[in-house]
């Protein structure tokens, strides 16, 4: 019985200690980013320094020259819906894992086509590009390492790198003009255009196409088929002023001053207002 008793004990405790939750020693950080026409998400583990020392030579953390893998635990993997260009090399859609190299001056970034393995398990024969960064010191210290997206353009965005007093820029670039000015051009050929799609249109040749008498054709049609839209008329400035028509600019400027005051939206009153100052 006492036998019994024990071993029923044990089982008690050994059952306590298996449901005991730590926190790993690296943290994992999934981050999703929209961009282009698509998204990217990163997940990797994020090491602390804890006193160590990290980009040295022979160092205990990511030792200089030698390949790293950006992180902790599995493989540093991102993933593209979209395809993009990084390195100077179109990269489809789908998932791969990024190894780098640190140096002293400038790092190797190595986007490998293997994102299932663990970490440790680096092949150079599954790299589908290379290429080479500049490494930046700052001022203050990073404990944890970081990544995160920074500088989000409609083409372009960078990967950033810091732990400890180092950090890395990645660019990242994608196509979407081709693809967005053949909608504009399908939409504006349709049989009935509506207001929506001048204002698309004006908006798509003004801010990536940068086809300044595209961008006022299309925002003039915008603004005479809604004729009280504020936010069409002070586009339409905008455009004329960058054009170099600082009257037409005023016009339309004032205009949406007077439209916005009489629909109360400040915050184009103030846009208006703000434009003028500029002429």
């Amino acid at each position: 019985m006492k036998k019994i008793l024990l071993l029923a004990a044990m089982a008690i405790i050994l059952n306590a200690n298996a449901q005991i939750k730590m926190p790993a020693a690296s943290s994992t950080q999934t981050i999703t980013q929209d961009f282009g026409m698509g998204k990217i998400e990163l997940s990797y583990s994020r090491p602390n320094i804890k006193g160590r020392a990290v980009f040295k030579e022979n160092s205990e953390l990511a030792p200089l020259d030698k390949v790293w893998r950006t992180g902790a635990n599995a493989v540093t993997k991102i993933k593209f819906t979209d395809p993009v260009t990084m390195g100077g090399k179109d990269i489809d859609t789908g998932s791969y894992a990024i190894w780098t190299i640190p140096g002293k001056k400038e790092w190797t970034i190595i986007i490998n086509k293997d994102a299932k393995n663990w970490g440790t398990q680096y092949a150079e024969l599954d790299d589908l590009l290379r290429f080479n960064v500049p490494a930046e010191t700052m001022k203050e210290s990073v404990e944890t390492f970081t990544m995160q997206f920074a500088n989000i353009k409609p083409e372009s965005c960078e990967l950033h790198l810091m732990w400890g007093n180092v950090a890395v820029k990645i660019p990242i670039t994608t196509n979407i003009r081709d693809r967005i000015r053949k909608q504009v051009e399908t939409a504006l050929s349709a049989d009935k255009v509506t207001p929506n799609v001048y204002q698309a249109a004006a908006n798509f040749y003004y801010d990536l196409d940068k086809d300044l008498n595209k961008a006022l054709a299309n925002a003039t049609k915008a603004t005479e088929a809604n004729p009280k839209a504020y936010y069409l008329f002070i586009l339409k400035a905008k455009i004329e002023k960058d054009l170099g028509d600082k009257a037409s600019a005023k016009a339309d400027a004032e205009k949406c001053a007077s439209l916005a005051k009489e629909q109360k939206n400040d915050d184009y009153v103030r846009m208006a207002n703000d434009l003028l100052k500029k002429l």
